[in-house]
């Protein structure tokens, strides 16, 4: 079983050294898009239904199984809890993974999926790696090692949020309509679209990367699982960004997320529930 199953702070003090978890995190990733890659856009994928009437691919199952072989071989002690295989071992240092997040867009051929790969300790994600191979792309960060991407010509390049520090000038994201629609919260997605500069739905982890790289300054969504977003946390806070629930809860286990630059969140947290305080207080 997690541990994550009550608001934590992920701003909580860590003195430990992570960088080599971070590396394994990084070999990790390779060796999950080396898994992913093998059979994207294949005319023969073989693709499924969950219980929960969710597609999963044979990708996503060899994935996350390339994944559990090497921390079962380097890291024996620590617990994994992964999207297709659930939970195991120990839940003080577990592995969080999301073979391949979007696989809507996997099984169509569209290459806007991820591989998300998380270490938590003590409840709080500490090492985050998020990775899209279809497009060359990558980031990564541990607690007090920075958030990074990769650039180019091969180096790597830090990240950081933007300074924007009011709503109107700000660019959000809200993932899909249908989303808040059913979250019921309609009413606030309208809110936040009349007050920003700009709003698009870009749609799963990248959008998270946008913010961290100074791109976006709000990013939420709803009906998120562990494994969905605690590799986004250590990348966003790293970056100088914060990341709550959608109620402003340090909480990975609270079925949504809401992330901004930081200097925004409060702001955007009283936006998101204006409707909700003024019927409150009547």
């Amino acid at each position: 079983m997690t541990s994550l199953t009550h608001p934590v702070s992920f701003g909580a003090p860590f003195d430990g050294d992570l960088q080599a978890d971070l590396a394994l995190a990084l070999r990790l990733a390779d060796a999950a898009d080396a898994a992913s890659m093998a059979r994207f856009d294949a005319a023969d994928l073989d693709v499924q239904l969950k219980a929960d009437a969710t597609h999963v691919t044979e990708a996503d199952l060899a994935t996350e199984r390339a994944i559990r072989a090497i921390l079962a071989s380097e890291r024996p002690g620590d617990g994994v809890f992964g999207e297709e295989f659930g939970a195991t071992g120990s839940a003080q240092r577990q592995w969080i993974v999301d073979p391949i997040d979007g696989t809507a867009n996997y099984l169509k051929g569209i290459p806007m999926w991820t591989t998300l790969i998380a270490l938590s300790i003590d409840g709080v994600p500490r090492v985050g790696v998020a990775s899209q191979p279809a497009l060359k792309r990558r980031w990564w960060a541990a607690t007090g090692l920075g958030a990074w991407t990769n650039t180019p010509d091969g180096s790597a390049a830090r990240l950081g949020v933007s300074a924007v520090d009011t709503v109107a000038e700000a660019s959000a994201s809200f993932q899909s309509i249908s989303q808040w629609d059913e979250a019921g919260q309609l009413d606030a997605v309208v809110r936040l679209s009349r007050a920003v500069w700009r709003d698009r739905g870009y749609g799963d982890t990248w959008p998270y990367m946008l913010l961290a790289e100074g791109r976006l300054e709000f990013v939420a969504e709803f009906g998120v699982k562990e494994y969905d977003i605690a590799a986004l946390v250590p990348i966003i806070t790293e970056a100088g960004g914060r990341f709550t629930s959608f109620d402003g809860e340090d909480s990975l286990s609270q079925r949504s997320a809401l992330a901004t630059n930081g200097v925004l969140h409060a702001a955007f947290l009283d936006l998101l529930h204006a409707q909700q305080t003024l019927e409150s207080s009547r």
